[in-house]
């Protein structure tokens, strides 16, 4: 067995070699095992155990035709993504970034009644695009927690056990919420799905939280929307060209970024590790690993 000792991503010839020489590979979100590196196959490797959920740095497509399985983590991230979404609902729609930046500064000048004043998150109307176990989790916090109306957007119904509306255009869901959540997988269908034409449905006082991948927003038409005042504000713990900023966004005050802390909990990271390793135990040991991606 090999532990690399980097955080950094593993450059291509590192991803080549692991699948030339390990019988399964357990990669990180940044390890962008494109079709390129497959290459024409041949390789040792059978499994590519996947530490996340998310699994758009993978070509499963390429893995396949190769005969090598690819399997990620879901469940284990579950409450943890869905709770930095409220952590970004709230900082954007309260303002608490701006805020904290002030204290930081020494310009806050005392409490005043028109003081920073923000969204109040009681009983408005959530849109939850991706109605899955993350989407669901958002829901229901969004519903007993602020009670809250909620309205997605998803491929096909799903029965939840509060009160939900499925509706089937992503521009008139924007033009009802007061606040958007964004929790699809991230891959080609879903590139850009969050662009102008949603934003310039929205209502100039709501808000737009990512916590899904980054280039599922069109991060220059979201920095258009800001600037302009057309929305009010957005949260994102995810970024279009990750880990790069562009400094017109790092400038918007109505912009609260998080680095990429969905699952930044040591509990939680211990979880999906250990939910990687099984898929592995469970393929080696000839079964059919719990979470393959299909």
């Amino acid at each position: 067995m090999e532990v690399r000792s980097s955080t950094l991503p593993m450059k291509p010839a590192e991803m080549r070699a692991a699948l030339a020489v390990h019988d399964g590979v357990l990669p990180t979100l940044r390890d962008d095992f494109d079709a390129g590196i497959f290459g024409g196959g041949n390789h040792r490797c059978r499994v590519l155990a996947n530490f996340g959920v998310g699994y758009n740095h993978i070509d499963v497509a390429a893995a396949r035709a190769c005969g090598i399985t690819v399997t990620n983590t879901p469940g284990a991230v579950t409450d943890a993504t869905a709770d930095i979404a409220m952590t970004l609902m709230l900082m954007s729609a309260r303002r608490a970034g701006e805020g904290e930046r002030m204290v930081r500064s020494g310009t806050w000048e005392g409490w005043h009644p028109t003081q920073m004043l923000g969204l109040h998150l009681g009983g408005k109307t959530v849109g939850i695009i991706g109605m899955g176990r993350i989407g669901q989790a958002v829901a229901r916090r969004c519903h007993h927690g602020f009670g809250m109306a909620v309205v997605y957007l998803n491929r096909s119904e799903k029965p939840m056990d509060i009160p939900a509306e499925r509706m089937d255009n992503i521009t008139a869901l924007a033009a009802r919420v007061d606040v958007i959540v964004v929790c699809v997988p991230g891959c080609h269908d879903t590139h850009h799905l969050i662009g102008a034409e949603v934003f310039a449905a929205m209502q100039p006082h709501a808000h737009v939280i990512n916590i899904s991948r980054g280039d599922v927003v069109d991060e220059a038409a979201l920095i258009a929307a800001l600037q302009s005042g057309q929305i009010a504000g957005a949260g994102l713990d995810v970024y279009e060209h990750e880990p790069k900023v562009p400094a017109a966004l790092i400038a918007l005050e109505s912009a609260v970024l998080l680095p990429h802390l969905g699952t930044a909990a040591l509990e939680v990271r211990e979880a999906m590790g250990l939910l990687a390793v099984e898929n592995l135990k469970v393929f080696f040991a000839g079964g059919t690993a719990p979470n393959v991606v299909n």
